[in-house]
């Protein structure tokens, strides 16, 4: 990585715990519902009062290890960004990846513009690493688990239509790819609706201070990224705001949960013709 790439590692390093490692597993292709009497019977569940931390976090992993194999293939649009704190555009790429199960994804840009070097240094960098990552080529050990984190309920929020567990996420150990934070869990489905925290461990000699929000959104009876936002404060450079907008998701018809045309509590975060547009 060059010294330029380096300055932006937070960027990278935030980018990786949220979508290119093993929380991708966890959490973004979280399906809501099956048709098998098990999946039917956890999605009328009720949570019981008295939950623990490590209780909410046990119940998500449940569900997405009965849910995963639901989602088979999807198409979305990204859009990646840097700018300054006002709104100065320094890079733009357009992406449309490509996801089919059980974990390959490819990456097609349609547009980019801004900075040749940003985009080749931060970009570039992400899109491959996700790629080498979900093909196992790479592998951060950052999965939202008891093995890598202390869990604590901190309470309860609503978020839009969505009623949420929020728990505290300690991490076990001072690394990089590791977050120290909360997670808003949804207490009906038990998916992840927001993350929000910064790295165990500073990424960088040039990063003074890093932190993120990583929000999802509900398509079609699947849980999938809506919006990444990472605050990054680079020596030199000083402060940066990095983001990525997920939209015009396309789900394979056959992936498509029963009943999942009526969602009623729909989209909190973005609306429908603009996630499922053809």
């Amino acid at each position: 990585m060059t010294g330029h790439a380096r300055r932006f590692e937070g960027v990278i390093t935030i980018a990786l715990i949220l979508g290119a490692g093993p929380v991708a597993s966890v959490a973004v292709s979280q399906a809501f519902a099956g048709q098998t009497a098990q999946e039917m019977a956890l999605s009328n569940y009720s949570a019981p009062a008295r939950l623990t931390g490590d209780d909410v976090i046990a119940r998500m992993l449940e569900r997405n290890r009965l849910r995963n194999e639901q989602l088979q293939q999807y198409s979305a649009v990204r859009t990646y960004e840097i700018r300054n704190p006002e709104g100065k555009l320094a890079a733009q790429a357009v992406v449309r990846v490509e996801y089919q199960a059980p974990d390959k994804k490819t990456f097609n840009k349609t547009s980019e513009k801004g900075s040749g070097i940003v985009r080749h240094m931060v970009f570039d960098h992400l899109i491959q690493s996700e790629s080498e990552t979900s093909s196992g080529r790479e592998h951060h050990d950052s999965a939202i688990t008891s093995a890598n984190y202390t869990f604590a309920l901190a309470g309860e929020e609503d978020l839009g239509p969505y009623h949420c567990f929020v728990v505290e996420a300690a991490p076990k150990r001072k690394e990089k790819y590791l977050f120290e934070g909360k997670i808003w869990i949804d207490a009906e489905d038990f998916a992840v609706v927001k993350i929000a925290g910064h790295p165990a461990k500073k990424p960088s000699f040039w990063i003074n201070r890093a932190e993120f929000v990583r929000q999802y959104q509900r398509i079609a009876g699947f849980w999938l990224p809506f919006r990444d936002e990472t605050s990054v404060d680079v020596k030199i450079y000083g402060k940066r705001i990095f983001t990525i907008d997920h939209q015009q998701y396309v789900i394979n018809a056959d992936s498509a949960l029963p009943g999942s045309s009526g969602d009623i509590r729909g989209n909190m975060l973005v609306a429908p013709s603009a996630a499922l547009r053809p």
